[in-house]
């Protein structure tokens, strides 16, 4: 980009030249020549070749690269990834006694306590034991929270500080876990949006354009006081959770509604911040050993867990549809996308089912015919293909089936579930199109299971707006320009990619130096 260019930050553009087109709903082809792009009102009015329109008002020459629909993670918790950069990193430990270890090696915060996150304790020799952090904690308050946000390590110091009890493991799982896991959040509000503000900087220089937050609290509050306070980095959904619901109903809160409590001169952003839909947990998760399945796990684990009954899921939904918010069900194993399914059936509503990681064959064509979107993290199915071989061998229902979902002519919803993924788009493209991990960490493994990738248009449009993002008059103007073809570049491209420049409703939120 231009000098005069990189001065546009935050400008609303009347005019891109020098684009190329790309993008899905383009016959899985792009456009090679230029073209210009008129802008107005906040949506795309023309498109003609280069040159063939008179230049008007604020003109962002995008020096050729191609112009794609902005993208969207559709599945966040945005304060628990702001607070990530602050946290230590348990990613990579390789066993209880490693984590252990790193997290006593380090300083507290200034709230006098430890904390930790991404560990994966599915795969280590050893066990976790309260016993083994307390050795290598002491009276410091420590918490680390796993990988898939399911579960949680506390030592005895942070049992005392929580009131709870502790087990011999020092494991907290499922509805427990997700308690301390929001205990953690109360803090600096002043603080937590700073850190906010930072991770939406850093969405929009790859490409984001919204994301849909589904953190575990009262969000529109939270993002009043943001947009208050002058963020409008990027357009977000937030989720209701079911001890929120009956509030959300009272006060009349409906799906795609403005965030309420901005006034004055930040009242023109308000439209940033919308209400999303109701999000419920109906199940665990793979890493935790708690996603509820047809088939039991080895070792005597049990078949996972229904954190949600049938008829409190029914009735939880049915209340949602009839208040105008649409649904998403976090429904990890195969039993739980079932019951997901039949309570979609059940109760008419809209929405999407979240990870759907393990689906029985028969569920498959199911979700496009009920309409259900499937809300996937392509990332997870790396992370998570040796678990998958480990603790899934024995399940009859296809993991991670992305190309069985799209054959089926289901909605593709591409998501991080940050921090359990970052949010990076191109690599969760990237690793949709090529099932396989790149550079370093891609371990000479190959593709997993390559007849589950996806073309490079499916992946694309799964990472835009609903899945239906696209490049044409008529269209909302949340663009990215970028320096390769999106619907062309190699795996290695895609997770490289050049971001110059990302638009809001036309207003520039990042330009590339």
């Amino acid at each position: 980009m231009s000098a005069s260019a990189r001065e546009m930050k935050d400008a609303t553009v009347s005019m891109l030249t020098n684009v190329r087109v790309s993008g899905p709903g383009r016959g899985g082809i792009s456009d090679a020549e230029p073209s210009d792009v008129v802008l107005h009102g906040g949506e795309i009015v023309d498109i003609a070749p280069r040159g063939a329109l008179r230049p008007t008002g604020e003109i962002l020459d995008g020096g050729g690269g191609w112009l794609a629909p902005g993208l969207w993670d559709h599945h966040v918790h945005m304060n628990q990834w702001a607070r990530t950069s602050r946290r230590v990193s348990l990613s990579d430990a390789r066993s209880a006694a490693e984590a252990a270890a790193r997290i006593g090696a380090t300083e507290p915060g200034a709230d006098g306590t430890r904390v930790g996150i991404g560990f994966r304790d599915g795969l280590w020799a050893d066990a976790p034991t309260l016993t083994v952090l307390d050795a290598a904690t002491g009276g410091i308050p420590t918490f680390l929270l796993s990988a898939d946000l399911h579960s949680i390590w506390l030592n005895s110091a942070a049992f005392a500080r929580t009131g709870r009890s502790a087990p011999a493991d020092g494991i907290l799982r499922e509805d427990e876990a997700f308690a301390v896991m929001r205990s953690l959040e109360h803090g600096d509000a002043a603080a937590l949006d700073a850190c906010v503000a930072d991770a939406a900087a850093d969405a929009a220089a790859r490409g984001i354009v919204g994301v849909v937050d589904l953190d575990m609290e009262w969000n529109e509050d939270a993002w009043a006081r943001r947009i208050s306070g002058g963020f409008d980095a990027l357009r977000v959904e937030f989720g209701i959770y079911p001890d929120m619901l009956d509030r959300a109903l009272a006060e009349g809160l409906r799906n795609d509604d403005v965030v309420r409590g901005v006034s004055g001169e930040r009242a023109a952003f308000a439209e940033l911040a919308r209400v999303g839909p109701l999000k419920v947990i109906s199940d665990g998760s793979l890493g935790t050993r708690t996603a509820a399945c047809t088939h039991p796990y080895p070792g005597g684990a049990g078949n996972g867990a229904l954190n949600v009954g049938q008829e409190q899921l029914l009735d939880l939904m049915t209340r949602a549809t009839a208040g105008g918010l649409r649904c998403a069900i976090h429904a990890i194993g195969d039993l739980a996308c079932s019951q997901a399914l039949d309570a979609f059936g059940t109760t008419g509503a809209w929405g999407s089912i979240e990870h759907a990681q393990l689906v029985a064959h028969a569920d498959i064509p199911r979700f496009a015919r009920l309409g259900v979107a499937a809300s996937v993290q392509p990332m997870h199915a790396l992370d998570d293909r040796e678990l998958v071989e480990a603790y899934w061998a024995t399940q009859t229902a296809l993991a991670y089936p992305m190309r069985a979902f799209a054959d089926a002519g289901a909605t593709l919803l591409f998501g991080s579930d940050a921090p359990v993924s970052p949010i990076d788009p191109w690599t969760t493209i990237a690793e949709a199109v090529a099932r396989e991990r790149g550079g370093e960490g891609g371990g000479g493994a190959g593709a997993w299971h390559p007849e589950q990738a996806l073309s490079h248009e499916q992946a694309l449009a799964a990472s835009t707006h609903g899945g239906a993002g696209i490049v044409r008059p008529g269209a909302v103007a949340d663009l990215v320009i970028v320096g390769a073809d999106p619907l062309a570049a190699s795996a290695e491209q895609l997770r490289a990619m050049p971001v110059f420049a990302t638009l809001v409703a036309g207003r520039v939120t990042h330009l590339a130096d």
